[in-house]
């Protein structure tokens, strides 16, 4: 597993997901269960992880709808 991007917000998270299903893309959100322990106030970002072979097609989706500046910096290159 790869990582797609990294956010604190639960709209891009949520809006990312439902792209990543459309797209029949498998993927993992990780650290979501980091809220016990900051208290619920969405200070540490949640990881969007993709399987290593789908992580190109998962990063043009985000591209084309002109989420690009979410992807995770390590995995633009």
């Amino acid at each position: 597993m790869k990582e797609l991007l990294r956010t604190n917000d639960p709209v891009l998270l949520s809006y990312v997901s439902a792209l990543l299903e459309e797209g029949d893309i498998a993927f993992m959100v990780a650290d979501a269960n980091m809220s016990v322990l900051e208290g619920s106030i969405g200070a540490l970002p949640r990881r969007v992880l993709v399987e290593s072979a789908r992580l190109g097609q998962a990063r043009n989706i985000l591209t084309e709808v002109d989420l690009g500046h979410v992807i995770s910096d390590d995995e633009k290159a």
